[in-house]
Order: structure tokens, then C-alpha cells, then sequence
């Protein structure tokens, strides 16, 4: 029987850069993820996700006190959240509930080909977050 630990890496983390802590825990607590009370001020904030997946948000000084050359990307995204919605539905009804709140619009909800209700808005640093469900009767409906 081999006993030696398992040293395969595993994703444990998603880490997000952002300019203003606050404005971004607000938002996210909005798409529903359950963040500490009280840390709108803190420089580093985790939150677990279910299936034992971590969040981390880290402001911008807080990256450059260990990595003093980072720049703020500029041009467009390399990752992008995806929060799935309960139905099609639910795509519309988020997307404009967080339009109403303040929030930018990217790309307003459209049935995408590949079978999916799927919408984009930007977080309070300009960061696409996608909203989408599995149309209703698609193929990779779960419900």
C-alpha cells in the first residue's frame, strides 16, 4: 500500500485584484456569495464557495507589497467569473436587477448557441462576470 502523500496540485483558490474593496464585496454579495461581515476595510478577504472552493479578494496596494511591479491589466479580460442562474429567467432578472443597482452592462442576456441564457456585466473594477442557465429543454439542462 502506498503511503506517501498525494503532491498532484489541486485549485483551491480564484484570487480577484481589486481598486476598492467595498464597492467590490457589495457587488458580489449581490450575485449571492456570503463574505464577512465588517470586511469592506480589510486588504485581504476569503470566502468559501460550496464544493470547498475559496475566493480571495486582495486590494491593488496589497499585490504591489509583494509584487512591487504589478500593473493594473489594461485591455480586456484573461478570466472571467461565471455565476449560474436557477433558470433563463433568472439570467434577465439578475442582470437587470444589478443594472438597476448601479452596475454596468457588458453584453445584455441572449440565448448563445451553445444552449445557454447567458448575459455579462462588470464589476466596480470593469472585470466581465458572466450570468448564465442552461435554456430550458437544451441538452445540458441540470434541472
Amino acid at each position: 500500500m502506498d503511503t506517501a502523500p498525494d503532491l498532484t496540485p489541486r485549485l483551491d483558490l480564484i484570487g480577484v485584484v481589486v481598486s476598492d474593496m467595498a464597492a467590490s464585496l457589495a457587488f458580489y454579495r449581490r450575485l449571492g456569495l456570503e463574505i464577512p461581515d465588517g470586511a469592506e476595510s480589510a486588504p485581504h478577504v476569503e470566502a468559501a464557495l460550496p464544493g470547498g472552493l475559496r475566493i480571495a479578494w486582495d486590494t491593488e496596494d496589497v499585490v504591489r507589497s509583494f509584487d512591487p511591479g504589478w500593473k493594473r491589466p489594461e485591455g480586456g479580460n484573461r478570466i472571467e467569473l461565471a455565476f449560474r442562474c436557477a433558470t433563463p429567467d433568472a439570467v434577465d432578472s439578475v442582470y437587470e436587477e444589478l443594472l438597476a443597482a448601479g452596475y454596468r452592462g457588458h453584453l445584455k442576456p441572449w440565448d448563445a448557441v451553445w444552449g445557454q441564457r447567458y448575459a455579462v456585466v462588470l464589476d466596480p473594477d470593469g472585470s466581465g462576470v458572466s450570468l448564465f442557465a442552461d435554456a430550458a429543454g437544451s441538452a445540458t439542462d441540470a434541472t
